[in-house]
C-alpha cells in the first residue's frame, strides 16, 4: 500500500512512517509532496493538514493513527 505525507522528514512524520511500517503495513511505501493536492488517488494519507490521519484536537499524527487503528500497545 502507498502512503502519502508532506516532504521534509521531522519526528511526528517519521514516527508514523515507523508506526506504519512496524504495525500496520510491513510493505508500506512512502510518497513525500509539497501540496495535499498531490497526493496520488492509491494512497493514503497522513500528517497533512485536513487528512483524517493528522492533527486533531490535542493529538499529533501518531496519536491520531495510534486511535484510528485502535492500536493499544501500553508501550506507545
Amino acid at each position: 500500500m502507498r502512503w502519502a505525507t508532506r516532504a521534509g522528514i521531522h519526528i511526528d512524520r517519521a514516527a508514523c512512517a515507523w508506526l506504519i511500517r512496524r504495525f500496520l503495513d510491513p510493505e508500506a511505501e512512502f510518497v513525500f509532496v509539497t501540496d495535499p493536492a498531490e497526493v496520488p488517488g492509491d494512497a493514503t494519507p497522513f500528517d497533512m493538514r485536513g487528512v483524517d490521519l493528522g492533527h486533531h484536537g490535542g493529538d499529533c499524527s501518531f496519536e491520531t493513527i495510534l486511535r484510528r487503528h485502535e492500536i493499544t500497545d501500553p508501550v506507545l
